[in-house]
């Protein structure tokens, strides 16, 4: 079993903690995360862009000049792509770009990105996280003293509506809920940061 330090917020250590073999050191698969991630990338695009093709342009009903004779090229329409507010070539319309994942190779995904985090000595186990006030600061100085100036992600065991006020403005932390855990967001953020109680979830879960 993998075993790693456990922090608290002023950065002091607060012992260790050994995670399960089974969520924290799965085999890296690349292909597999790569996977997860175009997947969530597609699935976010609104596939809402649309122009005109010549077809669907107002106007350019009836042949500009003649076809011979005027000393200019053949023209056809003036609707056509090479005129100014002609048609456009190939025009963008409406699609769906979503794709899907079946469980297995989601949770599979997770997992491997979870394991390289934990390899790589970029994920981060803190006792627990309370701020009092809901001040900028008081993350401020949580991110300084746990070195998480590079982007973090930080995965809670509870909706703490001070803690999520407190990093809002923080541009390079986020937060989120441990049931909305995702391989996207891990592999996104140079570190992950997880409370104890969070690890303790994601092992009943995944386990």
């Amino acid at each position: 079993m993998p075993k790693i330090k456990v922090y608290k917020m002023d950065g002091t250590q607060a012992g260790t903690i050994e995670l399960s073999d089974k969520v924290f050191g799965v085999e890296y698969n690349e292909p597999l995360i790569h996977q997860a991630v175009v997947t969530r990338l597609a699935n976010e695009r609104q596939g809402t862009k649309s122009t005109l093709t010549r077809t669907e342009v107002r106007g350019g009903g009836r042949k500009p000049w003649r076809q011979k004779g005027t000393g200019n090229a053949r023209q056809g329409s003036i609707r056509a792509p090479q005129w100014i507010k002609g048609g456009v070539v190939f025009a963008p319309k409406p699609r769906d770009f979503l794709k899907d994942m079946n469980k297995k190779a989601k949770v599979a995904a997770l997992l491997s990105a979870l394991s390289k985090k934990v390899a790589d000595g970029e994920l981060v186990v803190i006792d627990s996280l309370e701020v009092k006030e809901g001040k900028t600061k008081e993350m401020v100085a949580f991110q300084k003293a746990l070195g998480l100036e590079k982007s973090a992600i930080i995965y809670m065991d509870n909706d703490d509506v001070n803690v999520i006020r407190a990093a809002q403005n923080i541009q390079k932390l986020s937060t989120l809920p441990v049931a909305q855990i995702s391989t996207y967001e891990i592999v996104a953020n140079a570190k992950v940061v997880l409370t104890k109680a969070a690890v303790k979830k994601i092992e009943e879960v995944y386990a």
